[in-house]
C-alpha cells in the first residue's frame, strides 16, 4: 500500500517536471484549475493520472507566480517607465477621460513588459517570464480586432463629415468670396460666427477661425494706409479740419481696430494741430503764394539769415506746402546746429592750447554757450544725441 503511494507520487513529480519543460511551448499560460494543453504526441493516462496532473500543474502556477487572470499586472501609461504595478480599486474620472496618445502610449506598455519579463528571469522565475511574454504574444489577434474597429469609426467619421461638408459648403463659400474680395473684417467675422455656432466640428471651426484672422489682417492693411493718408492732411497740408473729419468717419468704419490703431489720439493729435497753428497765417496763404515763400526761406538759411528764415518757415506751416515747410525746417535746424557745434569746437582747441586755468575754464564755459544755443533754439533737431554728449565732455573737463 505504502509503495504504491510512492509510486503514485513519483509519477506525479514526473509528469510536473515534463509540463514545466514544455511551457517556452504553450500557446498560453494556464489558468487556475486549468492543466496545460499537451501536444498531438501526448500520452494518454487514466483518468485519476490526469486529474492529479491538473492539481499539480495548478498548484505548481500559482509557485511560480505565474500571469493569470486574476493576477494580470495592470500598467500604468501615464509613466514613462517601470515595472508593472496593480490597480487595487477603480480608475478616478480624471484617469478614465485622461487623453492617450497611442504612438507613446504603447510603446511604453511594450516596454514595461519586456523589463518586468527580465525581471522574472533575473528573479530565476523563467517559466513565469515566459507564460508571461506569451501572453503578450496572443495580444496581435487582438490588435487586428482594434485595427478593425478603428477602421469602422473612421469610416463613420469620413462619411458623417462629408454629409456635414455638404451642409455647411454654403457658408464656407461665402467667407471665401468675402475674403478673396478683401471685404471688411466685421463681415467675415460675422458669417464665419454663424458658421461656428452651427457647430460644424473642429476642423472646420478651425478654419473659420483662420479665416476671420486673414479677413483681419487684410482691413488692417487698408486701414493703415487710410490712416497714413488722413494724418498726412493734418501734418503735411495743414487741412485740419478735412483731417478731423475723415478721422472722425474713420473711427466709424474700423471701430473694431482702434486699440491697434490709437484712431482717438489722431484725433486729439489733429485738433492739437489746429489749435496751435495761427488762424491769421492761414488766412494770409489765401492770397499769398506759399512756393515763392518756401524759396524764399532757402535763400535765407544759405545766406545765414537763420531768425528770418525760422519765423518764415513756421508760418509756411499753416499752408497747403506745410510737409516741404517741414522738411525744410528741419534743414534750418541742422545748419544752425552745424554752426554752433562749429563754433564750440573752436573755442575747445583755444581752451587746450591755454596754460592758465581760470583763462582754459574760461574757454570751456564759452565752448558750452553754442550747444546751450542749438538746444535752446531747435530742441528736437537730429543732431541732440550728439550736441548732449558734447556738452556732457565739457562738462568733465570744466569740473577738472
Amino acid at each position: 500500500m505504502r509503495m504504491k503511494f510512492l509510486n503514485k507520487s513519483l509519477l506525479m513529480a514526473t509528469a510536473a517536471f515534463a509540463l514545466a519543460a514544455c511551457a517556452g511551448n504553450a500557446p498560453r499560460p494556464a489558468t487556475e484549475g486549468e492543466s496545460l494543453p499537451t501536444g498531438d504526441t501526448a500520452t494518454t493516462t487514466s483518468s485519476e493520472d490526469q486529474q492529479g496532473q491538473a492539481i499539480f500543474v495548478s498548484n505548481s502556477l500559482d509557485s511560480y507566480r505565474l500571469a493569470t487572470p486574476e493576477k494580470t499586472p495592470q500598467f500604468d501609461t501615464a509613466k514613462d517607465s517601470g515595472p508593472a504595478s496593480s490597480v487595487t480599486g477603480p480608475q478616478t474620472a480624471q484617469e478614465s477621460t485622461r487623453v492617450v496618445d497611442p504612438y507613446t502610449a504603447f510603446p511604453d506598455l511594450a516596454d514595461q513588459v519586456f523589463a518586468h519579463a527580465n525581471e522574472l528571469i533575473k528573479a530565476g522565475q523563467p517559466d513565469s517570464a515566459t507564460a508571461y511574454l506569451q501572453r503578450f504574444r496572443i495580444i496581435k489577434p487582438l490588435w487586428a480586432t482594434w485595427e478593425a474597429k478603428a477602421d469602422s469609426i473612421l469610416n463613420a467619421l469620413g462619411k458623417e463629415r462629408a454629409d456635414r461638408a455638404k451642409a455647411f459648403e454654403p457658408l464656407v463659400l461665402e467667407i471665401q468670396n468675402m475674403n478673396r474680395a478683401q471685404a471688411a473684417y466685421s463681415m467675415v467675422a460675422s458669417t464665419a460666427d454663424s458658421l461656428i455656432a452651427l457647430a460644424p466640428g473642429d476642423s472646420l471651426t478651425a478654419w473659420a477661425n483662420a479665416q476671420k484672422q486673414t479677413a483681419y489682417n487684410n482691413t488692417l492693411a487698408k486701414a493703415k494706409k487710410e490712416y497714413a493718408e488722413i494724418k498726412s492732411l493734418a501734418d503735411d497740408k495743414a487741412q485740419f479740419a478735412e483731417a478731423k473729419k475723415k478721422a472722425s468717419e474713420f473711427l466709424l468704419r474700423y471701430r473694431d481696430f482702434d486699440e491697434v490703431l490709437h484712431i482717438q489720439e489722431l484725433i486729439a493729435h489733429i485738433e492739437e494741430l489746429a489749435q496751435a497753428t495761427d488762424a491769421e497765417a492761414v488766412k494770409y496763404w489765401e492770397t499769398n503764394d506759399p512756393a515763392q515763400a518756401l524759396a524764399k526761406a532757402d535763400e535765407l538759411i544759405k545766406a545765414g539769415k537763420y531768425a528770418d528764415a525760422k519765423k518764415l518757415l513756421v508760418k509756411l506751416k499753416a499752408s497747403k506746402l506745410r510737409k516741404e515747410a517741414n522738411e525744410k525746417y528741419k534743414t534750418l535746424a541742422d545748419t544752425f546746429c552745424n554752426e554752433q557745434r562749429k563754433a564750440t569746437s573752436q573755442l575747445f582747441a583755444k581752451a587746450q592750447k591755454q596754460k592758465d586755468d581760470a583763462k582754459k575754464k574760461d574757454l570751456l564755459k564759452q565752448a558750452i554757450a553754442p550747444l546751450d544755443k542749438c538746444l535752446s533754439e531747435y530742441p528736437d533737431n537730429s543732431q541732440k544725441n550728439k550736441v548732449v554728449e558734447n556738452r556732457q565732455f565739457l562738462e568733465k573737463e570744466l569740473a577738472k
